[in-house]
């Protein structure tokens, strides 16, 4: 029996390595890789080894005749990516048939190539991937920070609480946290505490992986109204961001708009109608969770500019809707091109996961209906001004017919994430991004760049994989050449200087606290952890291991 790769796929390609048939793809060598949804098995040529199973960091894998539920659609889904690839001959004498590559050996190091010490700044998975590529493939000493007193980046903070198996590649990195050539500084902001020259001149090269923090605006009069927040903020208050009050959340009114229509949007939109007890066993922070067992919300409206076709969101994230207990799922009928795009979409199309989905014109003059809470699309649809007073009543949006008027007591932008510039950087406004070759921050020695701050905000966890091999290998060549400037301080100087900056930062000693602490309070309560949620908090466990102490 085959195996197949499931909705929580994180594309990081670890199965990939694995696999002694070369029956997952598309690899890291193809050209598909890093625009396809997700990674698909061969049906075909699967041996059923599970050695991909074995290696997936997001328990993603599973045999076919395990799958239920809602993942069983996932059987067909694998095969279908494979549906126009040449049938195996019959008389192969082995079951691959898919070509291999020529080997690649990209950390080939002269035998007399030296440690280097190199400061990560970021630690979600971008920071991570850079510096696990550095341990194993070097004798790099690494400096790990973060402006955060916790290690984790958008694991920790981004990732929906109902996708547990997602956060498990957070275990991954964590094994590096205690690593004897790693050094962690947490808490610790580059641009606050210290300057980037002050950083750089301590280590041989500085590799910025600090994402995109900020989201991108509508630009729409009333976009500033009490009521109009970014999804980011949403996603930050739900996952317990030390920088988001937990009353920054009013879930008082009936009807949601979310505006945008990618995984972001579906994870809102979902948080918002699911019931409250099944994410009772998650990792969901306590003041979201006391919000949503009060909550008004019925109905929630995901808004799209353009077709179902070309909607941003993935087919799972899409399908994983269609299988919310009690809650309804409806296409706003308003324009005729959505029915075709969904009545004529190929197997393989985005808006032939929509079928199945009923159709109907929406009378928004009308309040959500009672009974069941319900997720409304909407596509073809740009907003043009959010209405009301000092706070958010309607929002005004234009279309084939002319301009709606959509009553709401809360709007959401989820249109995108956008960096921010780091003092002492180059930085485009335009893009939101750091101006790099190949990750080298041009003007700036020894600077690289990594992630969402380098391609910009696209792309899932296993992106970072291949941006930072990249990154590395451009770091590598560099130090190869000759061409890092040598610090003018050593680790230990590093060390005084950090502490005497912020006298609050957290090591690798006092994150181990952190993470006992909520894991401890999360099996007294039947949660995988309670996550502490200010900053004083995690500060205070962090210094204060002994509490947390079995016994």
């Amino acid at each position: 029996m085959t195996y197949a790769i499931t909705q929580t796929c994180c594309s990081d390609a670890t199965c990939v390595a694995v696999c002694p048939v070369n029956c997952i793809h598309p690899t890291p060598e193809e050209r598909a890789f890093g625009s396809t949804e997700m990674l698909y098995i061969d049906p075909r040529s699967c041996i059923d080894c599970g050695a991909c199973a074995d290696a997936c960091p997001v328990d993603a894998v599973f045999p076919v005749d395990s799958l239920s539920g809602a993942q069983q659609e996932y059987a067909e889904i694998n095969a279908a990516y494979f549906a126009d690839a040449p049938e195996p001959e019959p008389a192969a004498a082995a079951p691959n048939f898919h070509a291999w590559g020529e080997p690649v050996f990209e950390r080939n190091l002269p035998a007399d190539f030296g440690p280097l010490r190199v400061a990560v700044v970021g630690t979600g998975p971008a920071g991570m991937y850079a510096a696990e590529d550095l341990l194993l493939h070097t004798d790099a000493e690494v400096t790990l920070i973060d402006r955060l007193p916790v290690a984790g980046g958008l694991i920790r903070y981004g990732v929906a609480p109902d996708h547990p198996a997602t956060k498990k590649v957070g275990e991954t990195f964590a094994r590096f946290y205690s690593h004897p050539r790693v050094r962690m500084h947490l808490g610790l902001e580059v641009g606050g505490d210290l300057t980037a020259g002050e950083l750089a001149a301590h280590h041989d090269a500085v590799v910025y992986a600090v994402g995109a923090s900020t989201d991108r605006r509508l630009g729409i009069p009333g976009e500033d109204r009490h009521g109009s927040i970014s999804a980011t903020t949403f996603v930050a208050w739900y996952n317990a961001h030390p920088e988001v009050a937990p009353e920054a959340i009013d879930l008082s009114a009936s009807r949601v708009t979310v505006i945008g229509n990618g995984n972001v949007a579906l994870d809102v939109a979902r948080i918002l109608v699911a019931d409250p007890e099944d994410l009772a066993g998650t990792d969901i922070a306590d003041h979201a969770l006391a919000a949503l067992r009060a909550s008004k919300v019925r109905e929630v409206v995901v808004l799209g500019r353009r077709g179902p076709e070309e909607a941003a969101y993935t087919r799972s994230e899409l399908l994983a809707l269609k299988h919310l207990p009690g809650v309804g799922l409806l296409i706003d009928d308003h324009d005729p091109r959505i029915a075709a795009a969904v009545d004529t979409a190929g197997q393989g199309d985005k808006a032939a996961a929509l079928r199945g989905i009923p159709r109907a014109a929406v009378d928004w003059s009308a309040p959500p209906p009672a009974g069941d809470r319900r997720i409304v699309f909407r596509f073809h649809s740009s907003p043009v001004a959010i209405e009301g007073g000092q706070e958010v009543a309607a929002l005004r949006v234009t279309g084939a017919a002319g301009e709606t008027e959509i009553p709401t007591g809360l709007l959401l932008r989820a249109i995108g994430y956008r960096g921010t510039g780091v003092a002492g950087l180059p930085f485009d406004e335009a893009t939101g991004t750091v101006p790099h070759e190949n990750g080298r921050v041009a003007g700036h020695p020894g600077t690289y760049v990594v992630g969402w701050i380098k391609r910009g905000p696209s792309g899932g966890i296993g992106a970072n994989r291949t941006c930072a091999a990249e990154t590395v290998g451009t770091l590598l060549a560099d130090a190869v050449d000759g061409a890092l400037p040598a610090p003018a301080h050593d680790a230990k100087s590093f060390a005084r200087l950090a502490r005497r900056r912020n006298r609050h930062l957290v090591d690798a000693r006092g994150l181990a606290a952190i993470h006992r602490a909520e894991h401890t309070t999360g099996l007294r309560t039947g949660r995988p952890r309670v996550k502490l949620a200010t900053v004083p908090e995690l500060v205070a466990t962090a210094r204060s291991p002994r509490r947390w102490l079995p016994g």
